[in-house]
């Protein structure tokens, strides 16, 4: 009875009896060939395996070393930009005396880029306060929104343009 109890409960009882006595069995010689593989239990990773690996590992250096290389050249690209933009205030004679001033502020019209549009601002109104004087003229042109709201603020009589949403109206010179 206490057997089918346990049997319904899923559980087992090993007899306690065993059918052959346990003897300490002795392991045969190792083959040659059994030596080489290592101890028993432990796995060993095919060859196929390491060679793909190995594949993958190669054909990742080749991605990265191209990614590398497109990096580069678009920096080089950017500093050659930047380098030949210096060169265009050098044309410009520095003593020269001009009764009228206009600075030109580039700003976006929305955008979480606040340090862009705070530094343009900020350099436009020192060249504003280094070249303003009784005897000289001094006006703003505003492009983009951003700049506007700052500007407006300190210096609403000095602003000459204001230009917004350039990305649906594009500048033309004419």
């Amino acid at each position: 009875m206490a057997m089918a109890a346990l049997r319904r409960q899923g559980r087992r009882f090993a007899p306690l009896i065993y059918p052959r006595p346990i003897t300490a069995v002795r392991s045969p010689p190792l083959s040659p060939i059994l030596e080489n593989e290592g101890p028993v239990g432990v796995r060993y990773i095919s060859t196929q395996v390491v060679r793909n690996r190995m594949k993958s590992v190669k054909n990742i250096q080749k991605i990265t070393k191209a990614m590398k290389m497109v990096a580069a050249s678009k920096l080089r690209a950017i500093q050659t930009k930047a380098e030949n933009s210096r060169g265009f205030l050098a044309i410009f004679p520095v003593c020269v005396d001009v009764k009228k001033n206009v600075f030109v502020t580039i700003s976006s019209d929305k955008g979480l880029c606040g340090g862009i549009n705070s530094t343009s601002v900020k350099i436009s109104k020192g060249l504003h306060k280094l070249n303003s004087g009784p005897e000289k003229e001094t006006k703003y042109v505003i492009l983009g929104e951003k700049a506007k709201a700052q500007l407006i603020r300190d210096s609403k009589k000095d602003i000459e343009l204001i230009i917004t949403e350039l990305q649906k109206n594009p500048l033309n010179y004419t």
